[in-house]
């Protein structure tokens, strides 16, 4: 998953993309109320840790824009005010968790697992497609009793591919969702761990694949009938090489 970190400290913002981190979460950072709008209606994230006090729009104004533009994306806000109206302020202005400055780990990692939840929308621990689970508590792929643990690129292009439910999901989006701001990912990046996945298909004997929408990206298939699971209006064409993958 990745989270949106707004927050003007940047000694505090850079701790806390270490803490989301150690907890397995990717991170971004905006340092400023605009650029972290801007960032929140891109669709990117899964969540946003939200300070009140920031430069060019304070954190109450972005939120208040966001939900009034449609943007349902949960929101844990910081602060380091622990008046009884400013928590109210925020949780009016659309906040589904309001957490005072200074916090520990643990408090900050059960206050974001609770926003991640919200409105009763439990994150699932396993994934499923076809014949094979994702489990995202261990990091495993499996089929029947068959398990094999995949690193930590490998399980978000994996969950990103399971949440898609067998729709196309482009190379764009995965390099966006996965690497962020890391000026360095490109193309291959995605194609080398489309390629360690499907090995970890193969070594799991599992029906369901990886498939390349030529030009589009991937998504999940089966191998036995996979014109069923071809996406509307996706060539169902393998790339060269005559391979269906």
């Amino acid at each position: 998953m990745r989270i949106l970190i707004v927050e003007d400290n940047r000694r505090l913002a850079e701790s806390l993309k270490d803490i989301l981190k150690s907890l397995r979460y990717e991170s971004d950072i905006s340092l400023d109320g605009p650029e972290g709008f801007e960032r929140l209606m891109s669709g990117l994230y899964d969540g946003v840790i939200l300070d009140v006090m920031l430069p060019g729009m304070d954190g109450l104004e972005l939120l208040k824009k966001a939900r009034s533009a449609g943007n349902g994306t949960p929101v844990l806000m910081l602060t380091a005010k622990s008046d009884t109206e400013d928590k109210v302020a925020g949780l009016d202005a659309g906040a589904d968790y309001y957490l005072t400055k200074p916090f520990d780990k643990d408090e900050l990692a059960a206050a974001l697992k609770a926003v991640l939840r919200r409105g009763g929308e439990l994150i699932p621990d396993v994934l499923s497609f076809g014949d094979i689970r994702l489990n995202q508590s261990a990091f495993s792929l499996e089929r029947g009793e068959k398990r094999i643990r995949l690193g930590k690129r490998e399980f978000e292009v994996m969950r990103l591919l399971m949440y898609a439910k067998g729709a196309v999901v482009s190379k764009e989006t995965m390099l966006l969702k996965i690497w962020g701001d890391d000026g360095e990912a490109v193309d291959n990046n995605v194609e080398i761990y489309i390629s360690f996945l499907r090995k970890k298909l193969t070594f799991l004997k599992a029906s369901a694949s990886i498939v390349t929408a030529r030009h589009l990206g991937y998504y999940l298939g089966n191998r036995l009938g996979q014109q069923e699971h071809m996406p509307s209006g996706i060539d169902s064409l393998p790339e060269k090489g005559g391979r269906s993958e």
